[in-house]
């Protein structure tokens, strides 16, 4: 089923979008390895994680965020930022826990060899990187013009009534004919 007043969210947007969020983790991840190992610590190259805050700090907590906000609001807040949102590829719906858990995980395939996986957003008919395709999810937002429709193979979007989703599924425009 086409929905066209969604399309999907390109390599370059989602390139920003990413970037956004890295500076985000970084405001609170520096500050709290500073605090557990000192300002030293943010000075030297260590090649290894030094110990098991560092790998609580620099790993598990971006992984648990970025999975939250997903869950939460089918974005981390960059993609928030160009109203870009995750849904299943199949049906438009919110992707479930273990659909985002998977997406998480399959980053570390999209990023060997080269970041190809990532690189495969400009190439890609649905802008899908290996991660997504992996995961069944697509990101998409609302339409700005002059693109292909956005295309559930599985039926309707967003079949669920108001208020039976943890958000609302649909988009409002603003503005134009409703």
């Amino acid at each position: 089923m086409e929905h066209r007043e969604l399309e999907y969210v390109g390599f370059w947007v989602r390139v920003v979008a990413s970037l956004i969020d890295t500076v985000l983790l970084m405001l609170i991840v520096m500050p709290l390895l500073a605090a557990v190992y000192g300002r030293g610590y943010l000075d030297t190259s260590i090649g290894a994680v030094p110990g098991t805050p560092d790998l609580l700090i620099s790993w598990v907590l971006p992984a648990v965020a970025v999975i939250a906000f997903w869950i939460a609001r089918q974005a981390t807040p960059g993609k928030m930022l160009f109203q870009a949102r995750i849904v299943d590829a199949r049906t438009g719906r919110e992707p479930g826990a273990g659909q985002c858990i998977g997406r998480y995980l399959a980053y570390f395939v999209s990023s060997i060899p080269f970041c190809l996986g990532f690189l495969w957003v400009a190439i890609d008919r649905r802008k899908q990187g290996w991660h997504d395709k992996l995961a069944g999810t697509v990101v998409v937002r609302p339409a700005r013009g002059g693109v292909a429709p956005v295309v559930f193979p599985e039926g309707d979007a967003f079949p669920e009534p108001a208020g039976v989703s943890r958000h609302s599924p649909r988009i409002e425009k603003t503005g134009g004919k409703q």
